[in-house]
């Protein structure tokens, strides 16, 4: 059974940084897609990063390039990905939901929520201004 745990939300300023991380399991973590996704009150859920575990190929949403990195674990910290977020601004206040998918959805399915078969329970994240 694919579990998804996230961890590392919370409440931050401004200019702040947050780092998220999603532990997986029941899981072949390599070659495979992990994403991070965010649903803000009212709104529909988008995707942040996306990562290849197989190449380390990374995809971002224009609204978060240059602040966010999407990162996979060292040998010491296995199956998990990082989201560090810099530079947090009040819009970026939502839930923040860790997803996968078998293979490479490619790059047009990257941040698309659609391609991603599984999905975490969410942390919060939320920036004062």
């Amino acid at each position: 059974q694919v579990q998804l745990v996230e961890s590392g939300g919370g409440s931050v300023q401004a200019g702040g940084s947050l780092r998220l991380s999603c532990a997986a399991s029941g899981y072949t973590y390599s070659s495979n897609s992990m994403g991070w996704f965010r649903q803000a009150p009212g709104k529909e859920r988008e995707g942040v990063a996306a990562i290849y575990t197989g190449g380390g190929s990374t995809y971002y949403a224009d609204s978060v390039k240059g602040r966010f990195t999407i990162s996979q674990a060292n040998a010491n910290a296995k199956n998990t990905v990082y989201l560090q977020m810099n530079s947090l601004k009040p819009e970026d206040t939502a839930m923040y939901y860790c997803a996968a998918a078998l293979g490479w959805v490619g790059p047009l399915g990257a941040l698309q929520v659609n391609w991603y078969k599984y999905w975490g329970q969410g942390t919060q994240v939320t920036v004062s201004s």
